[in-house]
């Protein structure tokens, strides 16, 4: 799973994919909570609104990376381009940080978990 925050200062967008050459694929997901039932689903797009920013963290929306190529290292950085609607594609750099108790909570419930 990969992170982080999108700040649009010009027109509402959409994000609406994204890609990396460290995975097959990049899917954009959405986790949630509802009746002490963990979920994770795949969603078309991702809003993203001047003033408030799309934020993509543990518990909420987050980008899947499937099938990745070789392993990741904590300390490792790897490009992630994101497609938006109207914007186009805009490539960053994401870091991989260490597994920690704190990233773990997006997998607290797995036994419980549904993903669509």
């Amino acid at each position: 799973m990969a992170y982080l925050t999108i700040t649009d200062t010009g027109a509402p967008d959409r994000l609406t994919g994204a890609s990396s050459p460290v995975a097959e694929t990049v899917e954009l997901h959405q986790s949630a909570t509802v009746n002490g039932v963990a979920t994770m689903r795949p969603v078309d797009q991702i809003p993203v609104a001047p003033g408030a920013p799309a934020v993509l963290a543990p518990g909420g929306y987050h980008f899947m990376l499937r099938g990745l190529k070789s392993p990741l290292a904590a300390g490792q950085s790897f490009p992630l381009t994101l497609n938006f609607a109207k914007a186009g594609t805009l490539t960053t750099t994401v870091t991989v940080a260490p597994f920690s108790a704190a990233a773990a909570g997006d997998m607290n419930g797995m036994g419980a978990m549904h993903h669509r």
